[in-house]
């Protein structure tokens, strides 16, 4: 099992965040896609922390996947994982055009070289991107590497739930794959426009950006997130975490939540955006956003467009992979619908079963 190797089998996108298991199976239909199965499992609080599994949460973590296998059905047992954060590292090099065998030993004969630092007990595996500009008869190695523990864990939490892992994938290329697809479906959105995607995590704020070249050129985090919605939430009205973090999703608040607690974060929400698309004008050179997209579980909260547009200005919409895609009928559309936002990676996952390369 590697990185970035793609197995032919149907994949289910399993996508273990720090609030919850996302689910996403999809299937071919004509010349695009079908949901045939989705859910998302809420998980305990600090279950996972800096998108970490640590070995205690294994089996917690297990069960939850287990849960959510039982309510969605899908028909595949072969999964797709992604990894992120300071347990990946991913470097572009150039090296000479040499076979993939050559290019693995060589790589695997002395990582600290390639990657620019020694690190002990990891997987390593490539991707060879195309030719270099520059040096034509040289090539673009993506390198990947991660701890093993870390793989072990995504392996074992699905070997728990009766799955069989094929594909541990890294977050960011999952995420620019959904990424991509919603700018080519996106009547609105011109082919060579430069657009935001920015995600509100249960901790961070996320803004990547698309460029002409259809890569993430820019990416910039800042600490702010739904959790402090959950909070406030909790203090307020006296719940528990689950209980807070469900009412949010399904209704059930007191008639007061608006006015109490969404309305001031909902500005506070609005007002981060604006920063970080201030930080990105004043930090680079790739030119004006044409489009902001908002994704993540907050990207539902109501109004936030209107709010976001008033702050920001420009053309600002709801990230919805899925938007072009037809619906099983077990699916519930309009609880897919809400959900939408949220399932960007699980979705870039998913679609790696029908990957060409």
């Amino acid at each position: 099992m590697s990185l970035l190797s793609l197995k032919p089998d149907p994949l289910v996108g399993i996508d273990i965040s720090t609030t919850a298991i996302k689910l996403l199976e999809l299937s071919k239909a004509g010349k695009g896609y079908k949901v045939e199965s989705y859910g998302i499992e809420l998980l305990p609080e600090k279950a996972i922390e800096d998108k970490k599994i640590d070995a205690d949460a294994v089996e917690l973590i297990g069960n939850k996947v287990t849960a959510l296998l039982k309510r969605t059905k899908p028909k595949s047992q072969f999964a797709a994982v992604a990894i992120s954060g300071p347990e990946v590292i991913t470097k572009e090099v150039v090296m000479d055009k040499i076979p993939d065998t050559e290019m693995k030993e060589a790589i695997e004969t002395d990582p600290a070289t390639y990657l620019g630092q020694d690190i002990e007990d990891i997987e390593l595996d490539f991707q060879v991107l195309g030719p270099n500009e520059r040096e034509p008869e040289k090539v673009d190695v993506l390198l990947a590497a991660c701890r093993e523990e870390t793989l072990e864990a995504h392996k074992t939490v699905l070997d728990l739930a009766g799955l069989k892992p094929k594909v541990i994938d890294i977050e960011k290329y999952a995420l620019e794959r959904a990424f991509v697809m919603i700018a080519k479906n996106d009547p609105d959105i011109n082919e060579g426009e430069i657009i935001a995607l920015i995600e509100i995590g249960a901790t961070t704020a996320t803004m990547n950006v698309l460029g002409d070249n259809q890569k993430i050129i820019y990416s910039h985090e800042e600490e702010f997130g739904g959790k402090q919605l959950i909070e406030q939430i909790q203090a307020n009205y006296e719940l528990t975490y689950e209980e807070a973090h469900l009412g949010t999703r399904d209704g059930g608040l007191p008639d007061s939540y608006e006015t109490d607690i969404l309305e001031s974060f909902r500005d506070e929400m609005a007002q981060q955006i604006s920063i970080m698309v201030q930080s990105y004008y004043s930090q680079s050179t790739y030119g004006k956003l044409s489009h902001i997209l908002i994704s993540g579980g907050c990207a539902s909260i109501p109004d936030i467009v209107k709010h976001v547009e008033t702050k920001v200005g420009g053309h600002v919409s709801v990230a919805n992979p899925l938007a072009s895609m037809s619906v099983a009928s077990r699916v519930s559309k309009k609880a897919l619908s809400n959900d939408a936002p949220s399932l960007m990676i699980a979705c870039g996952l998913a679609l790696r079963t029908f990957d060409e390369y």
